[in-house]
């Protein structure tokens, strides 16, 4: 399977708390909430298409607990999101979480790079991450995203927990699709394609 990552980050970086001033009030983060003036049909339908690709999913312990609180709850079959995150294999990388009471969840306690190096050798198409901003940091540090999906918001905040790691691996992606809601949500899809390549504009 494909290792991708779809996150929400605002103008200046920031990932905390998107979905409601609850989700994520620490260090005194006073914006939460900040994704839902945006939401629109457009928003709507990239997010059903997105999740039409999975085959399973990769969570950090916050987010899994956000996800286990509310959707399911949400039993119409006919949902493309909660049918999809009720059914299909969840596992979670938590060093806190004793046990896990959402159908299909298994917690990867140990070597996450090894537990997840195994997870992308199986057959399948996406092994989706959503949220888990602690855990998508990791990952860009390790090198291990196959497809980054980037949804920039057009606000700045200021404050709050930043997305990109300053020890990332350098690694190239390039930019395999982009479109703009009407709401001004750019989302964008970005293949790994190597390592950087460096030059010197100031060479003729």
């Amino acid at each position: 399977m494909k290792l991708t990552v779809t996150t929400f980050v605002t103008l200046d970086g920031v990932y905390q708390a998107p979905g409601g001033p609850e989700e994520d009030p620490s260090g005194k983060f006073v914006h939460g909430g900040w994704s839902a003036p945006f939401d629109d049909e457009d928003f709507g339908r990239f997010m059903t298409e997105v999740f039409d690709e999975a085959d399973a999913f990769l969570l950090g312990r916050k987010t899994y607990e956000i996800f286990a609180s509310y959707w399911p709850l949400q039993t119409d079959p006919a949902h493309p999101i909660a049918t999809r995150l009720n059914t299909l294999p969840k596992h979670v990388v938590t060093t806190t979480l004793a046990a896990a009471d959402w159908q299909n969840t298994r917690l990867i306690t140990g070597d996450p790079r090894a537990a997840i190096a195994a997870l992308k050798e199986q057959d399948g198409r996406e092994l989706q991450v959503h949220g888990s901003g602690v855990l998508v940091r990791w990952l860009l540090k390790e090198g291990l995203i196959d497809t980054l999906r980037l949804l920039s918001f057009p606000v700045l905040l200021g404050t709050g927990k930043r997305l990109f790691p300053t020890d990332a691996l350098p690694t190239a992606y390039s930019l395999a699709q982009s479109r703009t809601t009407s709401t001004g949500v750019v989302l964008s899809t970005y293949e790994r394609s190597g390592e950087p390549e460096y030059g010197d504009l100031g060479e003729e």
